[in-house]
């Protein structure tokens, strides 16, 4: 009679192993991601530094991690609980195979990081970055089999207060590295202002295509945005995400204008020197910043042909 004296190990102990080990991966691949997002941050790639696709990463996976890691401690808790009241659930298969299954899906996962890290690094990846990551990828790997195999070599009568400082400790690591993002990435307050701002300079750049394009049909500048509405497709000039109020534009000369919108942050703060270099027409400061754009006639001159854009014969010469 193995199992005398448990009253049930089959539904609740499949629910809480299986929800345990979810729960886990998904905090282990939250935090490992995290953490090669920050090194993204700190050391960046002048070849490869997206800040916007960096900050999407951090946001998603802080969130699993934060939703994840507490329902993990949980279910850690209640096995725990389990498996003081009657020593004899270490035994059962059902755990063994879990864990072990735990340990070889472990084993894959940092496997495939370190395939990815070494692919990057044969492809001319920084070497600060490359150790950096790496780190971050054995140090929990080594945390983590450490830790199960500890859990599985243990005695059954044996009582110790390790699993429970380890979850202090951990907690304590995780909330940690979620503070220390927003000094890295940035408050949520400031993330959101960097994609309003982003959706500020894609508008500017609208109304710049919009400006040119009735110069070239019309072969002067509006006078005013309003002009640029078009019934048939539907356009309207484009205002400021936040404050809905419209974007300055000023006519300075014949040929010359400007487009001005009040930023919420600084385009160079989290650039690479290849996007400032692709983005220089658009770099901007916090606060108010202008844009000037001067048409060139001979580089500009061209009309609508049956919805093709055709040369004019002076500019064929």
């Amino acid at each position: 009679m193995e199992n005398s004296g448990i009253k049930s190990n089959t539904p609740r102990d499949v629910f809480l192993h299986l929800l345990n080990i979810l729960t886990f991966y998904l905090s282990v691949i939250s935090f490992i991601t995290i953490y090669i997002q920050y090194i993204n941050i700190l050391f960046p790639d002048p070849l490869n530094f997206y800040y916007t696709s960096i900050a999407n990463q951090v946001r998603i996976f802080t969130s699993v991690l934060v939703i994840a890691f507490p329902v993990y401690l949980l279910t850690s808790w209640l096995l725990g609980r389990a498996l003081k009241e009657n020593p004899r659930r270490r035994e059962f298969q059902l755990r063994k195979w879990l864990l072990y299954f735990t340990l070889f899906a472990a084993s894959v996962t940092v496997i495939v990081d370190l395939i990815i890290l070494v692919y990057n690094f044969l492809s001319g990846e920084l070497t600060l970055r490359f150790l950096s990551k790496v780190s971050v990828v054995l140090l929990v790997a080594l945390a983590v089999f450490g830790y199960y195999i500890w859990d599985l070599r243990r005695k059954d009568a044996e009582i110790s207060k390790t699993p429970k400082r380890l979850a202090w400790a951990v907690a304590l690591v995780v909330l940690g590295s979620i503070a220390g993002g927003f000094f890295i990435v940035g408050t949520p307050a400031e993330q959101r202002d960097r994609r309003f701002d982003e959706r500020r300079v894609s508008d500017l750049q609208t109304l710049q295509w919009r400006i040119f394009d009735h110069w070239r049909q019309k072969e002067k500048l509006p006078e005013n945005l309003a002009e640029l509405k078009d019934s048939i497709s539907g356009f309207s000039a484009p205002t400021d995400p936040q404050t809905e109020e419209p974007y300055e534009y000023r006519v300075l000369d014949e040929l010359t204008f400007e487009l001005c919108a009040v930023f919420k942050t600084s385009s160079r703060e989290f650039a690479s020197s290849r996007q400032k270099t692709y983005q220089e027409n658009w770099e901007h400061e916090k606060g108010r910043t202008c844009f000037e754009r001067t048409i060139d006639p001979e580089l500009h001159k061209a009309e609508y042909r049956e919805g093709v854009i055709i040369p004019l014969p002076a500019d064929l010469d």
